[in-house]
């Protein structure tokens, strides 16, 4: 993010309101480094969704209900059938998995979800500490430091996004789990420790490099073991976690008024669930698919029966044997992932990343306080609380839709919704006709965007990219697309507010507008439909072997 302010231009298309909302970021981004939430906002993202503080009770009973929900649900079930390669996929003969297999999943994902939590800890913990960081170190004056600070853990989790992948692929997905645990809590015991700025941000730079690594591996890891029947469920609650660390940084700085040292315990909390993920995932069971592509049948068997039951473990072993071709072949390389084998499938995780970031969701969290005070509504408490309202509740709806309506479907629902919110909000700023209701449209149109956002846009990538992509290729493919999410996020970071200032709020909004639509037209078109579908006949539909 850049550190000057905008420069109002007196433009055609460039309304009052228009000017009334920048004015709102330029006196914002005036302020002492404690109200600096918004370069924040823009850089904490649960994947791609940007969060704010609300009620935390509110949010943990949340996902309380939505986790009991998940749980609670008899799985069905069901048989369908599959067209011909290259139709339209239909649902084909998944797992039949008993409530029971469902219980007995749900310890092992619960451990993972501890990666979740890091993940959006680690990125809002230096939310409300920054100010106060910034006095005990002597940097107060120096806001460029501070940016390094805030940001450095970006360039570390661009890093780990990679690092995970291939350290899945080598050691397993539980053991890399342990070992993602090292960084996460060296990082935080040097942020707790830190006396100078070199330390400080070789901890921030740890923790990027840990909350990367998870990036990759908790969606590779719940998706693996999850039941085919709420897998889609499972993954979303992945991403309520994220949010629920977020939303946990954000009220750990809460004492932080009356204890100005407090910012050190804020880092040092961390150090808990980083224990607390090495010590549950050495008694977490190994992915079946990864033990049975490594050759190790035997111990591939016993996973199957710690997880869903030893009634489970001839089914599901004759599921891995029928995608034995694709498993068999050694393990692929960065330049496999670029053959015509897997080279579609590859690009719609890289787009989908891509999609997602460039529809403009770090833009309309940055600009969302300003825009509510432009409607009259001067608190940022109240500002954030519905627009984080919206979003964990768009998530817990998407949760309970994934399983029946569909990946490709809440995606194409998800994208046009913010196409159409991001034109109601480019009409608020612009026609004369709608000044008068300006401002109420444009908070409407903000609440929409991120209610659409947290649909599909924001939960469905990293739930789908695990199912659509090949045993030998899964981690790394996985760890390419989340490549693409963070240097997608840095260099919007870098350059939106220079594009805004050129081209006004108004005509940026009308850009955002136009990418969900090639996004819609792209996912009608190239992206497949997974619910219902075990990953091994998703692998021999979209990834045959030779």
């Amino acid at each position: 993010m850049q550190a000057s302010t905008f420069t109002v231009k007196g433009s055609v298309g460039f309304g009052l309101q228009n000017r009334r909302i920048l004015q709102g970021v330029d006196d914002l981004r005036s302020r002492n480094l404690a109200r600096k939430s918004h370069r924040m906002t823009e850089r904490i993202s649960c994947f791609g969704v940007s969060m704010v503080s609300t009620s935390m009770g509110i949010e943990l009973g949340r996902a309380r209900r939505t986790v009991q929900s998940v749980f609670g649900s008899s799985a069905k079930a069901r048989s369908h059938r599959v067209r011909a390669s290259g139709e339209d996929i239909e649902d084909a003969a998944p797992l039949k998995v008993q409530g029971q297999s469902s219980a007995s999943v749900l310890p092992y994902v619960g451990v993972a979800c501890l990666g979740a939590i890091l993940f959006g800890y680690h990125l809002g913990v230096v939310n409300g500490a920054l100010e106060y960081l910034a006095k005990d170190l002597g940097i107060v004056e120096n806001t460029v430091i501070q940016g390094w600070i805030v940001s450095t853990v970006l360039a570390g989790a661009f890093v780990g996004s990679f690092t995970g992948g291939a350290l899945a692929d080598k050691f397993g997905r539980t053991k890399t789990f342990k070992l993602d645990a090292i960084p996460l809590a060296v990082g935080a015991f040097l942020c707790t420790t830190a006396q100078s700025v070199q330390a400080m941000i070789i901890g921030r730079l740890l923790t990027g490099i840990g909350i990367g690594i998870s990036s990759a591996i908790v969606p590779l890891y719940i998706s693996e073991i999850s039941p085919t029947e709420i897998r889609g469920q499972l993954g979303t609650v992945n991403q309520l976690f994220i949010c629920i660390g977020i939303l946990a940084a954000l009220v750990a700085g809460l004492p932080l008024s009356g204890n100005p040292l407090w910012w050190r315990t804020m880092f040092g909390i961390a150090l808990i669930p980083s224990i607390l993920l090495a010590l549950g995932m050495a008694f977490s069971p190994e992915s079946p698919r990864w033990l049975y592509q490594q050759g190790r049948i035997s111990e591939a068997e016993t996973s199957i029966k710690r997880l869903y039951g030893k009634e489970k473990v001839a089914e599901v072993m004759g599921d891995l044997e029928a995608s034995a071709q694709g498993s068999s072949e050694p393990d692929a390389g960065w330049l496999d992932l670029f053959s015509s084998r897997y080279w579609k499938v590859v690009s719609i995780g890289a787009a989908l990343f891509l999609f997602q970031q460039l529809a403009g969701i770090n833009a309309v969290v940055y600009y969302s306080t300003a825009v509510f005070r432009s409607a009259g509504i001067s608190s940022d408490v109240a500002a954030s609380a519905l627009v984080g309202a919206a979003n964990v509740f768009g998530t817990t709806v998407a949760s309970s839709l994934m399983d029946k309506q569909g990946r490709k479907s809440l995606l194409l629902i998800s994208f046009t919704g913010m196409a159409a919110s991001m034109m109601l909000l480019s009409l608020s700023f612009t026609w004369k006709v709608l000044a008068p209701y300006s401002g109420t449209l444009a908070v409407l149109g903000t609440v929409l965007y991120v209610l659409s956002f947290s649909l599909g846009a924001g939960p469905v990538p990293a739930l789908l990219l695990p199912e659509i992509f090949a045993s030998r290729i899964r981690a790394k493919a996985v760890a390419l697309s989340l490549g693409m999410h963070w240097i997608t996020n840095f260099f919007i970071g870098l350059y939106f507010l220079s594009v805004v200032t050129k081209f006004g709020i108004s005509t940026v909004y009308l850009g955002f507008a136009s990418v969900c639509l090639l996004a819609v037209m792209y996912i009608a078109g190239n992206v497949v439909e997974t619910k219902g579908r075990s990953l091994e006949e998703i692998e021999r539909e979209l990834s045959p072997a030779i």
